[in-house]
């Protein structure tokens, strides 16, 4: 994101600066419905209601991805923006995801932890590595099943 600022941060901190003074963003929490549904009490539940009911079918949705192929915890955010456009403890909790989010991207980008990263990745590599050579050394290439018995 390109803010105008070259110091790295002051995104999070603006951010955490205007919530810590009180002040609120432009969007503040609660419904999004439209005006006309807000008036009338029974339709306003009705739109909560159905609100509900996608965004609970979105959630479940997202939860089969997850051990399937397929982008599970996208859905899963997907499907508490469809709650945070009704429900305060939906927006709450997404802001909180996206401040977590925010700070781990962060964190990622942080020299040390980089460098941390890649040493890690590359002692993992170096063990698989010797694994599957002491298996092809003490093997070789067949498997260890036998599927010409079957």
């Amino acid at each position: 994101m390109n803010t105008g600022s070259d110091e790295p941060g002051e995104v999070a901190v603006a951010a955490d600066k205007a919530k810590a003074d009180g002040a609120s963003d432009e969007r503040g929490l609660g419904s999004k419905a439209p005006e006309f549904i807000k008036a009338r009490r029974m339709l306003h539940l009705s739109w909560q209601v159905g609100i509900f009911i996608i965004g609970l079918a979105v959630v479940i949705l997202g939860i089969i991805m997850l051990p399937l192929p397929g982008p599970g915890w996208v859905v899963i955010f997907g499907g508490m923006a469809i709650w945070a456009t009704e429900f305060v403890w939906a927006q709450l909790v997404l802001r909180w995801t996206k401040r977590k989010v925010t700070e781990a991207a962060q964190r990622a980008l942080d020299p040390k932890v980089r460098r941390r990263n890649i040493i890690l990745t590359s002692i993992g590599l170096v063990i698989v590595g010797v694994i599957v050579g002491i298996y092809l050394w003490k093997f070789g290439l067949a498997m260890p099943w036998k599927i010409k018995d079957q």
